[in-house]
This record gives structure tokens, C-alpha cells and sequence, in this order.
């Protein structure tokens, strides 16, 4: 009885033991594994036994890229000027054996090989050039660390200079630069409107004149062509007369008649000077018979 307890104990322990030793490697993730403190193998994602006692895991790895913001660094342009710089620098590990084995505090490393860099590079550039040339240096940064974290197991994929701080009277020189460049620009675009706006007022005018002339043109044509459909009535009117005219075939004695009322009626105009023709003075002399005729006739009746 004794034994069967004892020997359910044991089988307990293993138990315990062997769920233990069961490891599971996430994604992105990688163990370094020492067998009696020798490296021994590299677990990537996946389910692993681990021997109890024999095996160790050295180091839990992320393979995700990271990103280090490391703290200002003080450098020295070319020109004298000393100015705070600091940096953020996005890597990754590419081999987790050399990243556990190849240097210690690799972080630590990192920052100190980025500020010594930085140094050297921002010490062959002036003040202007280390303003202006922001994309150069993270370039030039990225390559050297690049080359030399290749050693460690690690990778740097992009390096970037969050911010560059030259020192405080520099600061205010720059802002008043700065200030007169946004008051320079917004009297340019105050002057741009205003000629805009003129150009406007311009242009409204020019076409206010094209309408009015051509109301004007318009207003005359129109006239003209009343007087034109005017006269085309009256022509037309009195072509229409002659015309019945002609078609009634008159006597002599109905156009002389015709005449003699045209006659009478430029008579009774204003003109101080009419031309008789001579067939109507002789209506004329006929018409003045036939009244005395007339008047004697009536005269001795009575």
C-alpha cells in the first residue's frame, strides 16, 4: 500500500515535471536554448519540450520591429555652434543566437553608437547644412548602424532625427525669421487680392458697358427695322392701289377728276408756289363753264 502512494507521488511529480517543461513559442517570437550552459538550439513558433534540469531557456526574443527613442545628445557643428539632437531608431532582430550572445545590453550599445555617430557626422557640417540636410544624415546614421549592429543579430531599418535644438539665441533669430517670412508672404497674398478684387471690379464694369451697348445696338436695330417695315407698308399700300387701280380700268374723265381732287387737296396745303398741269387748267376752264351755265340757268328761272 505504502508503495502504490509512493509510487503515485513520483508519477505525480513527473506529471508536474513534464507540464512544465511544455513550452509554447509564440508568433514573432523565438527562445534561445542553453543545454547545460552551452547554446544549444533556437525554438521558433511552435509547441517544445524542455528536458528539466538540462535545458535552460537563455533568452525570450521578439522578432517585431522595434523602435528606441533615445534621450538628447549634445554635438558640435563644424561652425562652433553646440546644438541638443535626439534620435529615434526602428530595427529589428534577425537572428536571436548572435542578438543573445553577441553583446551585452544591446539597447545600451545601440544608443552609444548612435550619439558617437551623430557626433562624427554632425561635426563635418555646418549649422545651415545640419538644418537642411535632416534626410542625408538619417541615411548616413542608418548605414553605419546598420553595418555595425550586423554582428549583434540586428537590423536597422530606419533611423530619425526627432528634433533638432540649436542653441537659444539662435532659436530667436530663426522665429524672427520665421515671423518676418509669414508677414512677407501675407502682404503678397493681401496684394494678390487686392489686384484680383480690381481685376474683378474691372471685368464687372467692361461687361456692364458691352451690355448697355449692345441694349443700344439692339434698341436701334430694332427701330430701324420698324421704319423699314413701315415704309414697306406704305410702298406696299400704295402699290396695292395702282393696282386695283389699274385693274378697274378708269375713263379719262375719272383721272382727270382724280387729279383734280389731288389738286384741291395740295391747295388747301401750305405750299405758296403749285405748278398746274396743263391738262387740269383745262378741267379747270371746262369746270368754271359749266358753274355759269349753271348760274344763268338758276338765274332766269327766277
Amino acid at each position: 500500500m505504502v508503495g502504490l502512494i509512493i509510487l503515485g507521488i513520483i508519477i505525480f511529480i513527473l506529471l508536474i515535471l513534464i507540464v512544465r517543461n511544455i513550452k509554447i513559442v509564440p508568433q514573432a517570437h523565438a527562445f534561445v536554448i542553453e543545454r547545460l550552459g552551452s547554446y544549444y538550439a533556437t525554438w521558433e513558433t511552435g509547441l517544445h519540450l524542455k528536458i528539466p534540469f538540462i535545458d535552460r531557456i537563455s533568452r525570450k526574443v521578439s522578432l517585431k520591429e522595434q523602435v528606441v527613442d533615445f534621450p538628447p545628445q549634445p554635438v558640435i557643428t563644424r561652425d562652433n555652434v553646440t546644438m541638443q539632437i535626439d534620435t529615434v531608431v526602428y530595427f529589428e532582430i534577425t537572428d536571436p543566437k548572435l542578438y543573445t550572445y553577441g553583446v551585452e545590453q544591446p539597447l545600451s550599445a545601440i544608443e552609444n553608437l548612435t550619439a558617437t555617430t551623430l557626433r562624427n557626422i554632425i561635426g563635418d557640417l555646418e549649422l545651415d547644412n545640419t538644418l537642411t540636410s535632416r534626410d542625408t544624415i538619417n541615411d548616413k546614421i542608418r548605414i553605419i548602424l546598420d553595418e555595425a549592429t550586423d554582428a549583434w543579430g540586428i537590423k536597422v531599418i530606419r533611423v530619425e532625427l526627432k528634433n533638432i535644438l540649436p542653441p537659444r539665441e539662435i532659436q530667436d533669430a530663426m522665429e524672427k525669421q520665421m515671423k518676418a517670412e509669414r508677414e512677407r508672404r501675407a502682404r503678397i497674398l493681401d496684394a494678390e487680392g487686392e489686384k484680383r478684387s480690381q481685376i474683378l471690379v474691372a471685368e464687372g464694369l467692361k461687361e456692364s458697358a458691352i451690355l448697355k451697348a449692345d441694349a443700344v445696338k439692339e434698341q436701334k436695330i430694332r427701330e430701324a427695322q420698324g421704319e423699314a417695315e413701315a415704309i414697306l407698308t406704305v410702298q406696299k399700300a400704295n402699290a396695292d392701289a395702282l393696282r386695283m387701280l389699274n385693274e378697274a380700268c378708269p375713263s379719262d374723265r375719272v383721272i382727270q377728276l382724280k387729279s383734280l381732287e389731288a389738286f384741291a387737296k395740295a391747295a388747301d396745303g401750305r405750299a405758296t408756289k403749285i405748278i398746274v398741269p396743263s391738262d387740269l387748267q383745262g378741267l379747270a376752264g371746262k369746270v368754271t363753264a359749266i358753274k355759269e351755265i349753271w348760274n344763268d340757268n338758276g338765274a332766269a328761272a327766277d
